[in-house]
């Protein structure tokens, strides 16, 4: 058997983009860990206007938890804490009733997250009553667009819930990763490839979202693309990633290094890939938080608790979670 061929010099993964990611995942689970006291309050029912939107906080963190112990070697023990939240706010009565937060639009996907991202040994008996109070054809495909069956069916099977939505390997050439088209610069005076979004934010977002269902965030190649359809997935990621580094876009920059490594193309081995990171190492504050979604939108210096809170998590999560995936001595196994 012919020895096993080593990579080129040029291809290893650069000490400094190394070095930056490593510094990213750990600032961030740090401010992380350091801010769960956001959470203290969410289970009451009366503090609800308090704590709309951190119900799907809580979500997030669940979602954190659950891909980082499927790493090789484990979740980090930065975790720990947050792991441990996460069992007593899914074991709390009142925490499902805060799953209707986002109105009827989000109810019935959140009570699906809900279930699907329970720790392993807790009793399932408030999962199972909010999976009870789903309304009639909500897992059926009928009124939903491709996105929305394809996160439908990533956390019900994730929950064990029986669905009548389609296999995956027909709703990937319908998905965003190939339906969606890049823009293209017109002809004004102002308009180059560099100022001219490839995509929109929201089919951004789309794009992402449905890479990370179709992968499993990380552990896995999205099934049912032929090849010119991964092409065409990779090529507009790259494009948008390097849009959004041009313009400080911090939280579509984390979400697109991670599409790309889920998509086969390993960011840090590229130019577009070390920029990013690049750019986000920029980003970051000395406590470990990214401030904010993009550079217009960051934590002005007056914000303080709650509001730089607000601002702040969403983006420092996405990107612990990249840069825990994404790093490789950890991929997902």
């Amino acid at each position: 058997m012919p020895p096993p061929v080593s990579p080129p010099v040029s291809a290893a993964v650069s000490p400094p983009v190394s070095a930056l990611l490593d510094r990213l995942r750990a600032g961030a689970l740090d401010w992380l860990g350091e801010n769960l006291g956001h959470f203290d309050a969410l289970p009451a029912s009366h503090a609800r206007p308090a704590t709309r939107g951190r119900a799907k906080a809580a979500l997030e963190l669940a979602l954190l938890c659950h891909c980082a112990a499927r790493l090789d070697g484990g979740p980090p023990d930065a975790l720990g804490e947050a792991a441990a939240l996460i069992r007593r706010l899914w074991q709390h009565p009142d925490f499902p009733g805060l799953l209707d937060e986002g109105g009827e639009r989000y109810a019935a996907v959140y009570a699906l997250v809900y279930a699907a991202l329970a720790p392993r040994g807790i009793d399932d008996a408030l999962c199972r009553a909010a999976l009870s109070r789903l309304p009639p054809g909500a897992l059926a495909p009928g009124g939903k667009t491709a996105y929305q069956r394809l996160e439908i069916r990533y956390y019900a099977d994730k929950a064990g819930v029986r669905h009548g939505i389609e296999p995956y390997a027909d709703l990937a050439p319908r998905s965003p990763l190939v339906t969606l088209r890049a823009a293209t610069p017109d002809s004004t005076p102002d308009s180059t490839p560099e100022n001219t979004a490839p995509l929109t934010t929201g089919q951004a977002y789309a794009l992402t979202h449905a890479t990370f269902y179709l992968g499993d965030f990380g552990r896995a190649r999205p099934a049912g693309l032929d090849g010119r359809e991964l092409g065409h997935a990779r090529e507009l990621a790259r494009r948008m990633l390097g849009h959004c580094v041009a313009h400080d876009q911090w939280d579509l920059i984390a979400e697109l290094l991670l599409t790309q490594f889920i998509l086969g193309a390993d960011p840090l081995r590229t130019p577009g890939g070390a920029a990013a990171v690049e750019c986000l190492a920029r980003a970051q504050l000395p406590n470990g938080a990214i401030p904010g979604r993009s550079a217009a939108g960051r934590a002005a210096g007056a914000d303080r608790g709650r509001e730089f809170f607000r601002k702040a998590y969403h983006t420092t999560l996405v990107t612990a979670l990249m840069a825990l995936i994404v790093a490789p001595e950890r991929r997902p196994s």
